[in-house]
């Protein structure tokens, strides 16, 4: 049977940063740590204890989780090769899926659609589809958010022509649209 968890939080000043910090595994502190701003310290440490949430509800996995990461850098758990995880953030919101195959997730905010950005990443038929849409911001967006959370399901990161990423024949999509961000499943 497929197991998987979407775990997600707009809780980013609801908990003590100290505390949190001290109850996540080094390795996640000094990545959190790294951040210039407490809001990316925030995102960094919720998002990381929404994966521990999810492992614990869907595995009974109960230890802080260390990470190593392939060349492009996707992290997987050590010791588990047989759970995928995948996380995000953006101001407003920490997101996180856990699975037994993999998968990718991306949160981004809708903000101000850009013609120049979409022409750089959306194909021709993606830009037909983004300026024949009521909300182009949150086209966009959408389209957006799937792209990422595919190339962070195939472990490649941002290498590819991003107007050529999208297949959606070949994945799952779930995309839901919050008021002020979008977030996509890849699958």
């Amino acid at each position: 049977m497929r197991r998987m968890r979407v775990l997600l939080s707009e809780d980013i000043w609801e908990f003590d940063l100290k505390a949190a910090l001290e109850e996540i595994s080094p390795q996640r502190r000094e990545q959190a740590l790294k951040f210039k701003h407490e809001q990316g310290q925030r995102l960094c440490v919720l998002a990381y204890q929404l994966l521990k949430q999810g492992l614990r509800e869907e595995y009974g996995i109960t230890e802080n989780p260390l990470f190593e990461y392939n060349e492009h850098g996707k992290p997987s758990i050590v010791g588990h090769p047989d759970i995928f995880f995948n996380f995000s953030h953006c101001k407003e919101a920490a997101a996180c899926v856990v699975s037994d195959r993999p998968v990718g997730i991306d949160v981004e905010s809708i903000r101000e659609y850009k013609e120049s950005l979409a022409r750089y990443t959306m194909s021709d038929t993606e830009q037909e589809q983004i300026l024949s849409a009521e909300h182009p911001d949150v086209a966009f967006i959408r389209l957006w958010t799937m792209k990422e959370a595919t190339l962070k399901l195939i472990g490649t990161g941002i290498s590819n022509d991003l107007k050529t990423v999208l297949d959606t024949s070949l994945y799952k999509y779930t995309t839901v649209e919050r008021q002020r961000y979008i977030y996509t499943v890849c699958e």
